[in-house]
């Protein structure tokens, strides 16, 4: 394994469990089984590693919604792929994810401009879809495209909070439960009988 990656699975598990402020530079190249010189070689400070661990899982979960967005798959399908493939990305590395949530605030502020503008265009990507659904007759109309994926996202990023790895569902189950939870909230209210 390249330098590089066990500097990042390194600082991932300790920032995970003790904490971005509470983790070393010295327990994550004691950790990594590299120097400090090797981690420096990549990363210029404790900061940059965490902005990259952010940029990584964003990158990553960006490129394969827009694979799915740009299919030719029916829109129902294309938002309901989407919804469970960031649940099931968050829950495979559930540490970064972890990790990307709890310890944003810890950014310096330009870099957490930069992640919330590359948040910001995923969701409105999906947002879009949300949109043309709705414009469609696929989706109800009745409640605003951002109310719909604030809350649905909001939730997704609680996942670090309550999942385990241990417990009842997998993550693909979970993705699939979030994803039909967002379509049925989704679905068109049938007329009413007259």
């Amino acid at each position: 394994m390249a330098v590089r990656e066990k500097v990042m699975r390194a600082a991932v598990r300790l920032f995970a469990e003790k904490g971005f402020e509470a983790t070393t530079v010295r327990e994550i190249v004691e950790t990594a089984g590299v120097t400090k010189g090797g981690l420096y070689h990549y990363f210029e400070s404790k900061d940059d590693l965490l902005f990259e661990i952010y940029s990584a899982m964003l990158r990553m979960q960006t490129q394969r919604m827009r694979t799915i967005a740009e299919s030719d798959m029916p829109l129902p399908e294309r938002l309901h792929a989407i919804i469970a493939d960031v649940v099931v990305t968050s829950i495979a590395d559930l540490d970064a994810a972890t990790v990307f949530f709890q310890s944003f605030p810890l950014l310096e502020k330009s870099k957490q401009v930069q992640v919330r503008a590359e948040r910001r265009l995923y969701h409105e990507r999906v947002r879009d879809l949300v949109e043309e659904g709705q414009r469609a007759g696929a989706f109800r109309e009745d409640v605003p495209a951002d109310l719909v994926i604030n809350y649905h996202y909001g939730a997704i990023h609680r996942l670090g909070m309550w999942y385990h790895a241990e417990g009842e569902l997998s993550g693909e189950q979970v993705g699939e439960h979030f994803a039909n939870l967002m379509l049925r909230s989704l679905r068109p209210e049938p007329p009413a009988a007259g």
